[in-house]
């Protein structure tokens, strides 16, 4: 896999993406958009792009599936995509997992760009070669391991991002913060919310990533802990998903997920009462989320058997020794889960300033 040197922080995005291309010698050339990043952030870059194709999907995680590869794979065959193609991917993390993937699976692979347009693609989904699509309504449950061969990160799109996705993007900043950094946790819990520097957060947690990715590229042991929060949080995103007008955005769930696996790390590791309420009250804070209903909680916790990082019939998890050290495969079943999301509900019906 490649270096973090394929991390591109542009000050001028379509200079740096034009000197890019011009050094290879690609036969042709994708643009993958949604009908969202094509209004908004096509036209950004669009002109430091040679002659190309666009390909453009709906938006939503529910489009991340067999059907949309299909339609993609059929529109680069159409065009007589060779292996010495490329295919830039314009978008948040659904763009980037899914165009990555079928990049990485077209032709047994071709090269692909992401040029994340979220937050939350651009300090996560655009970083450490994950690359996947959703099946039976299961998070990432095909895919592959594939760096692209260059990312471009502008906050420029962010204004193009409604108040919801910037949050949502922020969750995974304080993921990274908690997973290994307590000292830029108190930083940013102490600082407003409107007041926080977007560039410096996501070049913290790029390195934060990178350095985790560059030691366990493909997930074997160390990387674990970049799904603090994960294991809970999408079993509640899945749950969501089909649900009319219930579903949540990733960072949204996430923000849930690492308050139960917080309750968790202090009834299992050393994580104390402080530490838990200080986590707590600061993400409920900031993301206002709604109870889950009780009626549901036990069916969440059924997905949680499907989670990627478990082994056998044993659900492994990422917990808290303390703020800023996270560890992994911590066993964990399903009264543990149900009994964190009771935890979470408690808190947010209780919740006051």
């Amino acid at each position: 896999m490649n270096q973090p040197n394929n991390i591109v922080f542009c000050q001028d995005i379509g200079h740096d993406l034009s000197a890019y291309i011009s050094r290879h010698q690609y036969s042709k050339i994708a643009v993958l958009v949604d009908e969202n990043t094509k209004l908004h952030c096509y036209s950004l870059v669009q002109s430091a792009i040679p002659e190309h194709i666009l390909i453009e999907i709906k938006s939503g995680e529910e489009q991340k599936n067999l059907e949309t590869c299909k339609h993609i794979w059929d529109e680069l065959t159409s065009n007589s995509f060779d292996r010495k193609s490329l295919l830039i991917n314009i978008g948040g993390g659904v763009i980037g997992d899914m165009g990555g993937f079928c990049a990485a699976t077209y032709k047994r692979g071709i090269e692909f760009i992401n040029i994340p347009t979220t937050l939350l693609a651009q300090v996560d989904a655009s970083i450490g070669g994950k690359l996947g699509i959703d099946f039976q309504n299961f998070k990432n449950h095909i895919g592959v391991f594939q760096d692209p061969s260059k990312v471009f990160l502008n906050s420029i799109f962010f204004a193009t991002l409604n108040p919801a996705e910037l949050r949502s993007g922020f969750a995974e900043i304080i993921k990274h913060c908690l997973i290994r950094d307590k000292n830029k946790f108190d930083e940013i819990i102490q600082t407003p919310y409107k007041e926080l520097d977007w560039f410096s957060l996501i070049r913290h947690s790029v390195d934060i990533k990178n350095k985790v990715v560059a030691e366990d590229p493909t997930e074997k042991g160390l990387r674990k802990i970049l799904n603090f929060g994960h294991t809970v949080g999408h079993a509640i995103e899945s749950y969501f998903l089909e649900k009319p007008g219930k579903k949540l955005l990733h960072g949204e769930a996430i923000a849930i997920g690492m308050i139960c696996e917080s309750y968790l790390s202090n009834k299992k590791l050393a994580l104390v009462e402080p530490d838990l309420k200080l986590i707590t009250d600061y993400i409920i804070r900031i993301y206002k989320s709604a109870a889950v209903p009780t009626d549901e909680i036990e069916e969440i916790a059924q997905l949680t058997k499907q989670d990627k990082k478990n082994e056998g019939n044993k659900i492994n998890c990422s917990l808290l020794n303390n703020i800023g050290n996270c560890t992994y495969n911590i066993k964990i079943d399903q009264q543990d889960i149900k009994a964190s999301i009771e935890y979470f509900n408690h808190c947010v019906t209780n919740y006051t300033k």
